[in-house]
């Protein structure tokens, strides 16, 4: 049974009100919590260590998979891996997050490996949050990894959004792009109080006209730290962008450091990084409509992180 604190983790990494439709699976500290297949989606426990793989049948349209984990436990740590093999010409939603709730003295951690074969001319569109809460000392820490194959023609945008309660993460991100393939990563992160969070991609472009965009928008509060890393590197005819905008608050540092490496005559890549504080003049335009300073950073940042 799931009980109210891990419904209400639930709703804040997977926007579920109750179980969803089409194919799911439920991890609850550390144990399958709830499972559905459907006939185009499969999802298969592994033999040899924590994890599951989930097989998308080619050419399946207009379904989703959900796979949210949800920790509860203080003292908690694990590790599993999720496979995703997405069949030719497939075009489909995947729900994924982590949530904990850390009421203890011991750091609970969460750290997933999933790696993506994405078949050609196939559509994804992956979409993952972190979330943490609870009362107690223990840390919350999530250690995100993602490897992502991409043959002929297919298409991916990966989605993540980290803005509360995690103490520590450190995402690493890589991907190999086939003939034509295209991924687009949007990352958004708010960090506060003393934490950590570290972003890393590397992304090939091996295949002529193929196309990466991976942007990050972050603000750090308090004394909080970022680091943002992205390595884009052309080894074909490409075209290749790589942006990270960041708003600094209070004694918290951010770091970016964007690489782009050409390996081929016909590569156009891009880099772009802006790192600043909130300008005066958008504060005092909104003050002057009623809100106070604290109200109006709230609402700047809000914006700035849609």
């Amino acid at each position: 049974m799931i009980d109210e604190i891990q419904k209400n983790l639930l709703r804040e990494v997977a926007d579920l009100d109750s179980l969803p439709v089409g194919a799911y699976n439920i991890r609850a500290n550390g144990e399958k919590a709830a499972r559905e297949t459907t006939e185009n989606i499969d999802i298969v426990t592994k033999e040899d260590k924590n994890g599951i793989d989930i097989i998308i049948k080619p050419f399946t349209k207009n379904e989703s998979v959900h796979i949210p984990v949800i920790i509860s436990e203080s003292g908690l740590k694990e590790v599993v891996y999720n496979d995703f093999h997405i069949g030719e010409g497939a075009n489909v939603v995947i729900i994924a997050g982590c949530g904990i709730h850390n009421c203890g003295t011991q750091s609970s951690e969460h750290s997933g490996i999933h790696s993506f074969y994405v078949g050609k001319n196939a559509t994804v569109r992956y979409v993952e949050k972190h979330y943490g809460s609870g009362d107690g000392t223990g840390e919350n820490i999530m250690n995100p990894t993602t490897e992502i194959y991409m043959e002929e023609g297919s298409h991916m945008e990966m989605e993540t959004t980290q803005i509360k309660g995690i103490n520590s993460t450190v995402r690493h991100t890589t991907a190999k792009l086939g003939a034509g393939a295209t991924l687009i990563v949007k990352e958004k992160i708010m960090t506060h109080g003393t934490q950590l969070a570290e972003t890393d991609f590397v992304v090939d472009l091996d295949g002529d006209g193929s196309s990466t965009n991976v942007i990050s928008r972050s603000v750090a509060k308090d004394k909080s730290h970022q680091i943002f890393k992205s390595n884009i590197r052309g080894n074909a005819s490409c075209h290749g962008h790589t942006e990270c905008d960041a708003i600094i608050m209070d004694d918290a540092t951010v770091a970016a450091i964007p690489e782009i490496t050409a390996n081929h005559i016909d590569a156009s890549l891009i880099h772009e990084a802006a790192i600043g504080k909130i300008a005066g003049e958008q504060l005092i335009k909104l003050m002057t409509l009623g809100l106070d300073e604290k109200e109006a950073e709230e609402q700047i940042v809000s914006g700035f992180l849609k």
